[in-house]
């Protein structure tokens, strides 16, 4: 089979290692004569295999004692409710990053359950940009401070992180986690889906510092409760069993390859490869802050939607799929998460050099 080159923003790419692995072992794990996914989450078989890929995880983005890191359901969207309705404390606000899409549908959530506080909004500049991490500052009398790290549909990243003191940082690393190494311990939480860099859809994982549970609204139903998760370490109904092993095998995966650091130095030559060839043409542009510039999402634009519609078309006759943007702003997309081969974004990068050439 010639596999296609995918540049979905999620879900996306995988390994073709993991694939293989996950086909060799469908049916039965480790010749122990039952497969993972039937599993149950209550017997050894699959209490091993997820002890190890948390032990993993927290090895691979140096995760401090003092946090715990489990996985959940209910994807990332679920957590924009979980969040407030756990943290959001009567008679104060919550700070929000408004940078795009995800971090503004979160920031609709936390409306619902209290007051919200925009310390930022990119919707003058379109959400090309962000504010410098060391002038960000919380309210005083705030909550916590939420922002999302890697914005896919806009294109743009947070390169350093700001420091917000006793004010517990919350963030949705969903689209950028394990593309570099992260300051952990300047988090309270991080949660994020795991179908962009991390395995099949499915699992969201979260690292919440073990303090910030102190902080929490009483009075919740049990799913929503993060008190009864951390309790069960996220054993508290049936995981995403699937999901989960995926995960596992993509962290094998990473360790291989050099860690958070080997894929920092992949995601850095990956993105440049496009980024270079956009700075140098007068036919392509990106809409991005150059300062912020996201990785992982590469968004651009040609001079007109019928070329752009053309581009598309064209790209998918050559097995390249995925580089339509997102419906809500239009233009291209190119996601080159940590398991896209760097040859898929060289191929690319050689079709949009003849593309300019034919069309420019």
């Amino acid at each position: 089979m010639e596999r296609k080159k995918n540049f979905f923003a999620g879900p996306s790419v995988l390994p073709v290692e993991v694939l293989e692995q996950m086909r060799d072992q469908m049916v039965e794990y480790n010749n122990q004569g039952i497969s993972m996914v039937e599993a149950s989450h209550r017997g050894g078989l699959f209490e091993d295999m997820y002890d190890e890929c948390v032990a993993l995880f927290k090895e691979l983005l140096n995760v401090p004692e003092e946090y715990e890191l489990y996985f959940l359901g209910g994807g990332a969207t679920l957590q924009f409710a979980m969040i407030p309705m756990n943290f959001l404390r009567p008679n104060t606000v919550a700070d929000y990053i408004k940078s795009g899409t995800w971090a503004n549908k979160a920031a609709e959530d936390a409306e619902l359950f209290g007051k919200v506080n925009y310390y930022y909004d990119g919707t003058a500049n379109k959400f090309s940009s962000l504010p410098k991490a060391s002038e960000v500052h919380p309210s005083a009398n705030s909550s916590y401070l939420y922002l999302c790290s890697n914005e896919t549909i806009g294109g743009i990243e947070w390169q350093d992180f700001p420091d917000t003191g006793d004010v517990p940082l919350i963030g949705d690393m969903s689209s950028d986690i394990l593309s570099r190494p992260v300051p952990v311990e300047k988090f309270s939480m991080i949660y994020g889906g795991v179908q962009k860099n991390l395995g099949p859809a499915g699992a969201t994982f979260i690292i919440m510092k073990k303090s910030l549970l102190e902080k929490q609204n009483p009075k919740l139903p049990a799913y929503m409760d993060y008190s009864k998760h951390s309790k069960e370490k996220g054993l508290y109904n049936t995981p995403p069993v699937f999901s989960i092993w995926g995960v596992k095998l993509v962290l094998d995966w990473i360790k291989k390859n050099g860690g958070a650091v080997g894929m920092q130095k992949r995601a850095t030559e990956k993105s440049a490869i496009l980024y270079d060839l956009i700075d140098s043409s007068s036919f392509f542009r990106s809409p991005v802050d150059p300062a912020y510039r996201s990785k992982m999402n590469i968004v651009f634009r040609l001079p007109n939607e019928d070329l752009e519609k053309q581009f598309v078309t064209e790209a998918t006759k050559q097995g390249m799929l995925g580089l339509k943007g997102h419906r809500s702003v239009g233009g291209l997309r190119a996601s080159v998460y940590n398991a896209l081969p760097k040859e898929d974004v060289l191929y690319l990068a050689q079709f949009m050099k003849e593309f300019e050439r034919k069309n420019g």
